[in-house]
């Protein structure tokens, strides 16, 4: 049953992100660990729209924060007003009470705005005024970040990347799947138009089936060796966190399940691992985040189990 609602999932995305069959699974792998998701690409390449498709499939409640040099963290997290009536302060929840948010353009806001969401991605709650509020279940944040190159971005501290259990890249279409989008409907349009093929509840199943995917101790090993290999290597300034190889074991488990199997092999780790690994990392010699070529070279060093 997990697997039949995963594949008409995927299917029913794969309709509207045309062409992005292994980006849409790293997606749903994010997701289904519980994590959040970092999307990196120039504009125009469908990050907004993989968001509203996955809210649209998935039933979630859904909200858009756009993020601009002037957000400020009220206009996120909520503000308390003055109730008259009652005499009384009365908070106003903010965009961030939602199931799926989509922080556009992240890297737009100032960094005191963008630590506006740390605890909320952390602890999936918000302190506001003194008292502790929960976000709804499940929470998910998929952020979009516009290439650092790009004129009005702020860099983001490396105590947000952390909060993302994974980052990936859509890139340019195919050209076959450019000419389907030239020729086709609008993806808004289309996203209005299709219905929720699993449920919130259905979600939920499906990230606890996750959880209870087996991994052998051999692959725990490996894990950690991949972990002291980050640590040990004169090529990053720092290696990676405990929290890192945690998000790793989760990711893999569920892209173990997205391929229909109860167990993970060190296969699904290597696929999930430039993922999970590379925005948390940054090369000794010029301070950027490794590319592919660095983390093919760290996967190699480390013998698989």
């Amino acid at each position: 049953m997990a697997h039949t609602n995963i594949e008409r999932l995927l299917n029913a995305a794969g309709e509207i992100i045309l062409g992005k069959e292994h980006e849409l699974r790293l997606a749903l792998s994010c997701l289904l660990a519980r994590g959040h998701l970092l999307i990196e690409d120039v504009p125009g390449t469908g990050k907004t729209t993989l968001s509203h498709a996955l809210a649209r499939l998935l039933g979630l409640q859904f909200q858009r924060i756009q993020f601009t040099s002037d957000l400020l963290p009220a206009d996120i997290v909520g503000v308390s007003v003055f109730d008259r009536e009652s005499a009384a302060f009365r908070f106003l929840p903010g965009p961030v009470f939602a199931q799926l948010i989509l922080a556009d353009e992240i890297n737009r806001a100032t960094p005191k705005t963008q630590s506006a969401l740390l605890e909320a991605m952390e602890e999936r709650q918000v302190t506001a005024d003194g008292h502790t509020l929960p976000l709804p279940e499940p929470f998910f944040v998929i952020a979009t970040q516009n290439p650092s190159y790009q004129i009005g971005t702020f860099p983001l501290p490396e105590s947000q990347l952390d909060r993302f259990l994974m980052c990936i890249r859509l890139g340019y279409p195919s050209r076959d799947a450019e000419r389907k989008l030239l020729q086709g409907e609008d993806r808004r349009e289309l996203i209005a138009e299709v219905d929720a093929v699993i449920s919130p509840d259905d979600l939920y199943d499906l990230q606890y089936a996750a959880r209870e995917l087996i991994v052998a101790d051999r692959l725990i090993d490996y894990v950690q060796a991949l972990l002291a290999a980050t640590r040990q290597s004169a090529e990053f300034v720092t290696g990676l966190s405990p929290r890192a190889g945690m998000g790793l074991l989760a990711a893999a488990r569920a892209w173990a399940m997205i391929a229909g199997r109860d167990h993970v092999l060190p296969e699904d780790v290597q696929r999930i691992f430039p993922h999970v690994a590379g925005h948390r990392l940054h090369l000794t010699s010029d301070g950027r985040m490794p590319g592919r070529d660095e983390l093919t070279r760290l996967l190699q060093s480390v013998p698989l189990p």
